[in-house]
């Protein structure tokens, strides 16, 4: 009797556009589709580790119950300029929703991996050993809004500058199919139009919290949908709306590149250009379409995985 095939579910980067990521994992467990291997860069490491440390559920119900405020208050200068996000609180969300600082990757029952990049080199670095929250913390450390990780005398970033859909690193683990998940198919050329026309209406005209720096203002008032109002188009688009938009373009290359040279097998790519980068109060509408995302592949990921 043939053994079945090991399957491997690669979860890419996107930032908030990475709450699909749940409905995806949801949904392809109810057509009986459960990985061997999981595999995550960025916000992808995350929704991946806490799927194979058993918290799925409590990080969806986080998510679905999440406010603009709630994500605004994630952000705040710290005094050294390293970062954006206050750590504190992230450590305590990390610990809540994914995973204990005890918890070994080599202890789960799942083998898992987390993309990250050394800064210095460029290079891209496998994490598939040692402490859970600290591969995920170096995957998602992206420049500019959290600091780089201190790991094995390197300093560490996003993994979604090298790798955004670590379809590789689920091969490498040994998976014999590869289910890849891509986050950033449709949002270049998208970024400026299409969530301030659908959502202007309800954009917040609060300014952030006195005695707060113009810096983390800025950051503010984007988790809060302050830069919804319509702009004027001889205008140049908005500091983080600029940064946001080379983001996109940028992971939207790396990952067209790094998918030509290594394929997956099934690719799920959910339409999510109406989330911008930072918009991880919107955790109901990213789950819903990663679960439409599946449905509209159901026949393609049967036959694949010859469910007939």
């Amino acid at each position: 009797m043939a053994r079945a095939p090991v399957i491997g579910l690669a979860l890419g980067s996107g930032s908030s556009r990475g709450w699909s990521h749940i409905g995806i994992i949801n949904a392809l467990a109810e057509l009986g589709v459960r990985p061997d291997i999981v595999c995550g860069t960025s916000i992808g490491a995350l929704v991946g580790a806490s799927f194979v440390s058993g918290r799925i559920d409590r990080l969806e119900a986080w998510t679905r119950s999440l406010t603009r405020l709630d994500t605004a208050r994630f952000f705040e200068i710290n005094t050294s300029l390293t970062g954006f996000v206050n750590t504190d609180r992230l450590h305590y969300f990390l610990n809540e929703n994914v995973a204990g600082d005890d918890v070994e990757i080599d202890a789960l029952e799942k083998q898992f991996g987390a993309v990250s990049t050394d800064l210095e080199t460029g290079r891209e670095i496998w994490l598939t050993q040692g402490s859970l929250i600290q591969a995920v913390w170096a995957s998602i450390s992206l420049p500019g809004l959290f600091p780089a990780i201190r790991h094995e005398g390197r300093w560490l970033v996003d993994g979604g500058l090298v790798n955004p859909v670590p379809v590789s690193l689920c091969r490498a683990l040994g998976a014999d199919i590869v289910i890849a998940v891509n986050l950033n198919g449709d949002i270049v050329g998208k970024h400026f139009d299409k969530p301030r026309k659908a959502r202007k209406k309800k954009a917040s005209k609060k300014k952030p919290a006195n005695g707060v720096g113009r810096i983390t203002e800025l950051v503010r008032e984007y988790t809060s949908s302050l830069f919804f109002a319509p702009r004027d188009e001889a205008q140049p688009p908005g500091l983080l709306d600029a940064i946001a938009g080379s983001f996109n373009i940028t992971q939207d290359r790396i990952t067209r590149s790094r998918m030509a040279g290594d394929p997956p097998d099934i690719l799920l790519a959910p339409k999510l250009a109406d989330i911008r980068l930072l918009e991880f109060y919107r955790a109901a509408d990213a789950i819903r379409e990663g679960v439409k995302c599946v449905h509209r592949m159901r026949a393609e990921i049967e036959y694949v995985l010859d469910m007939g």
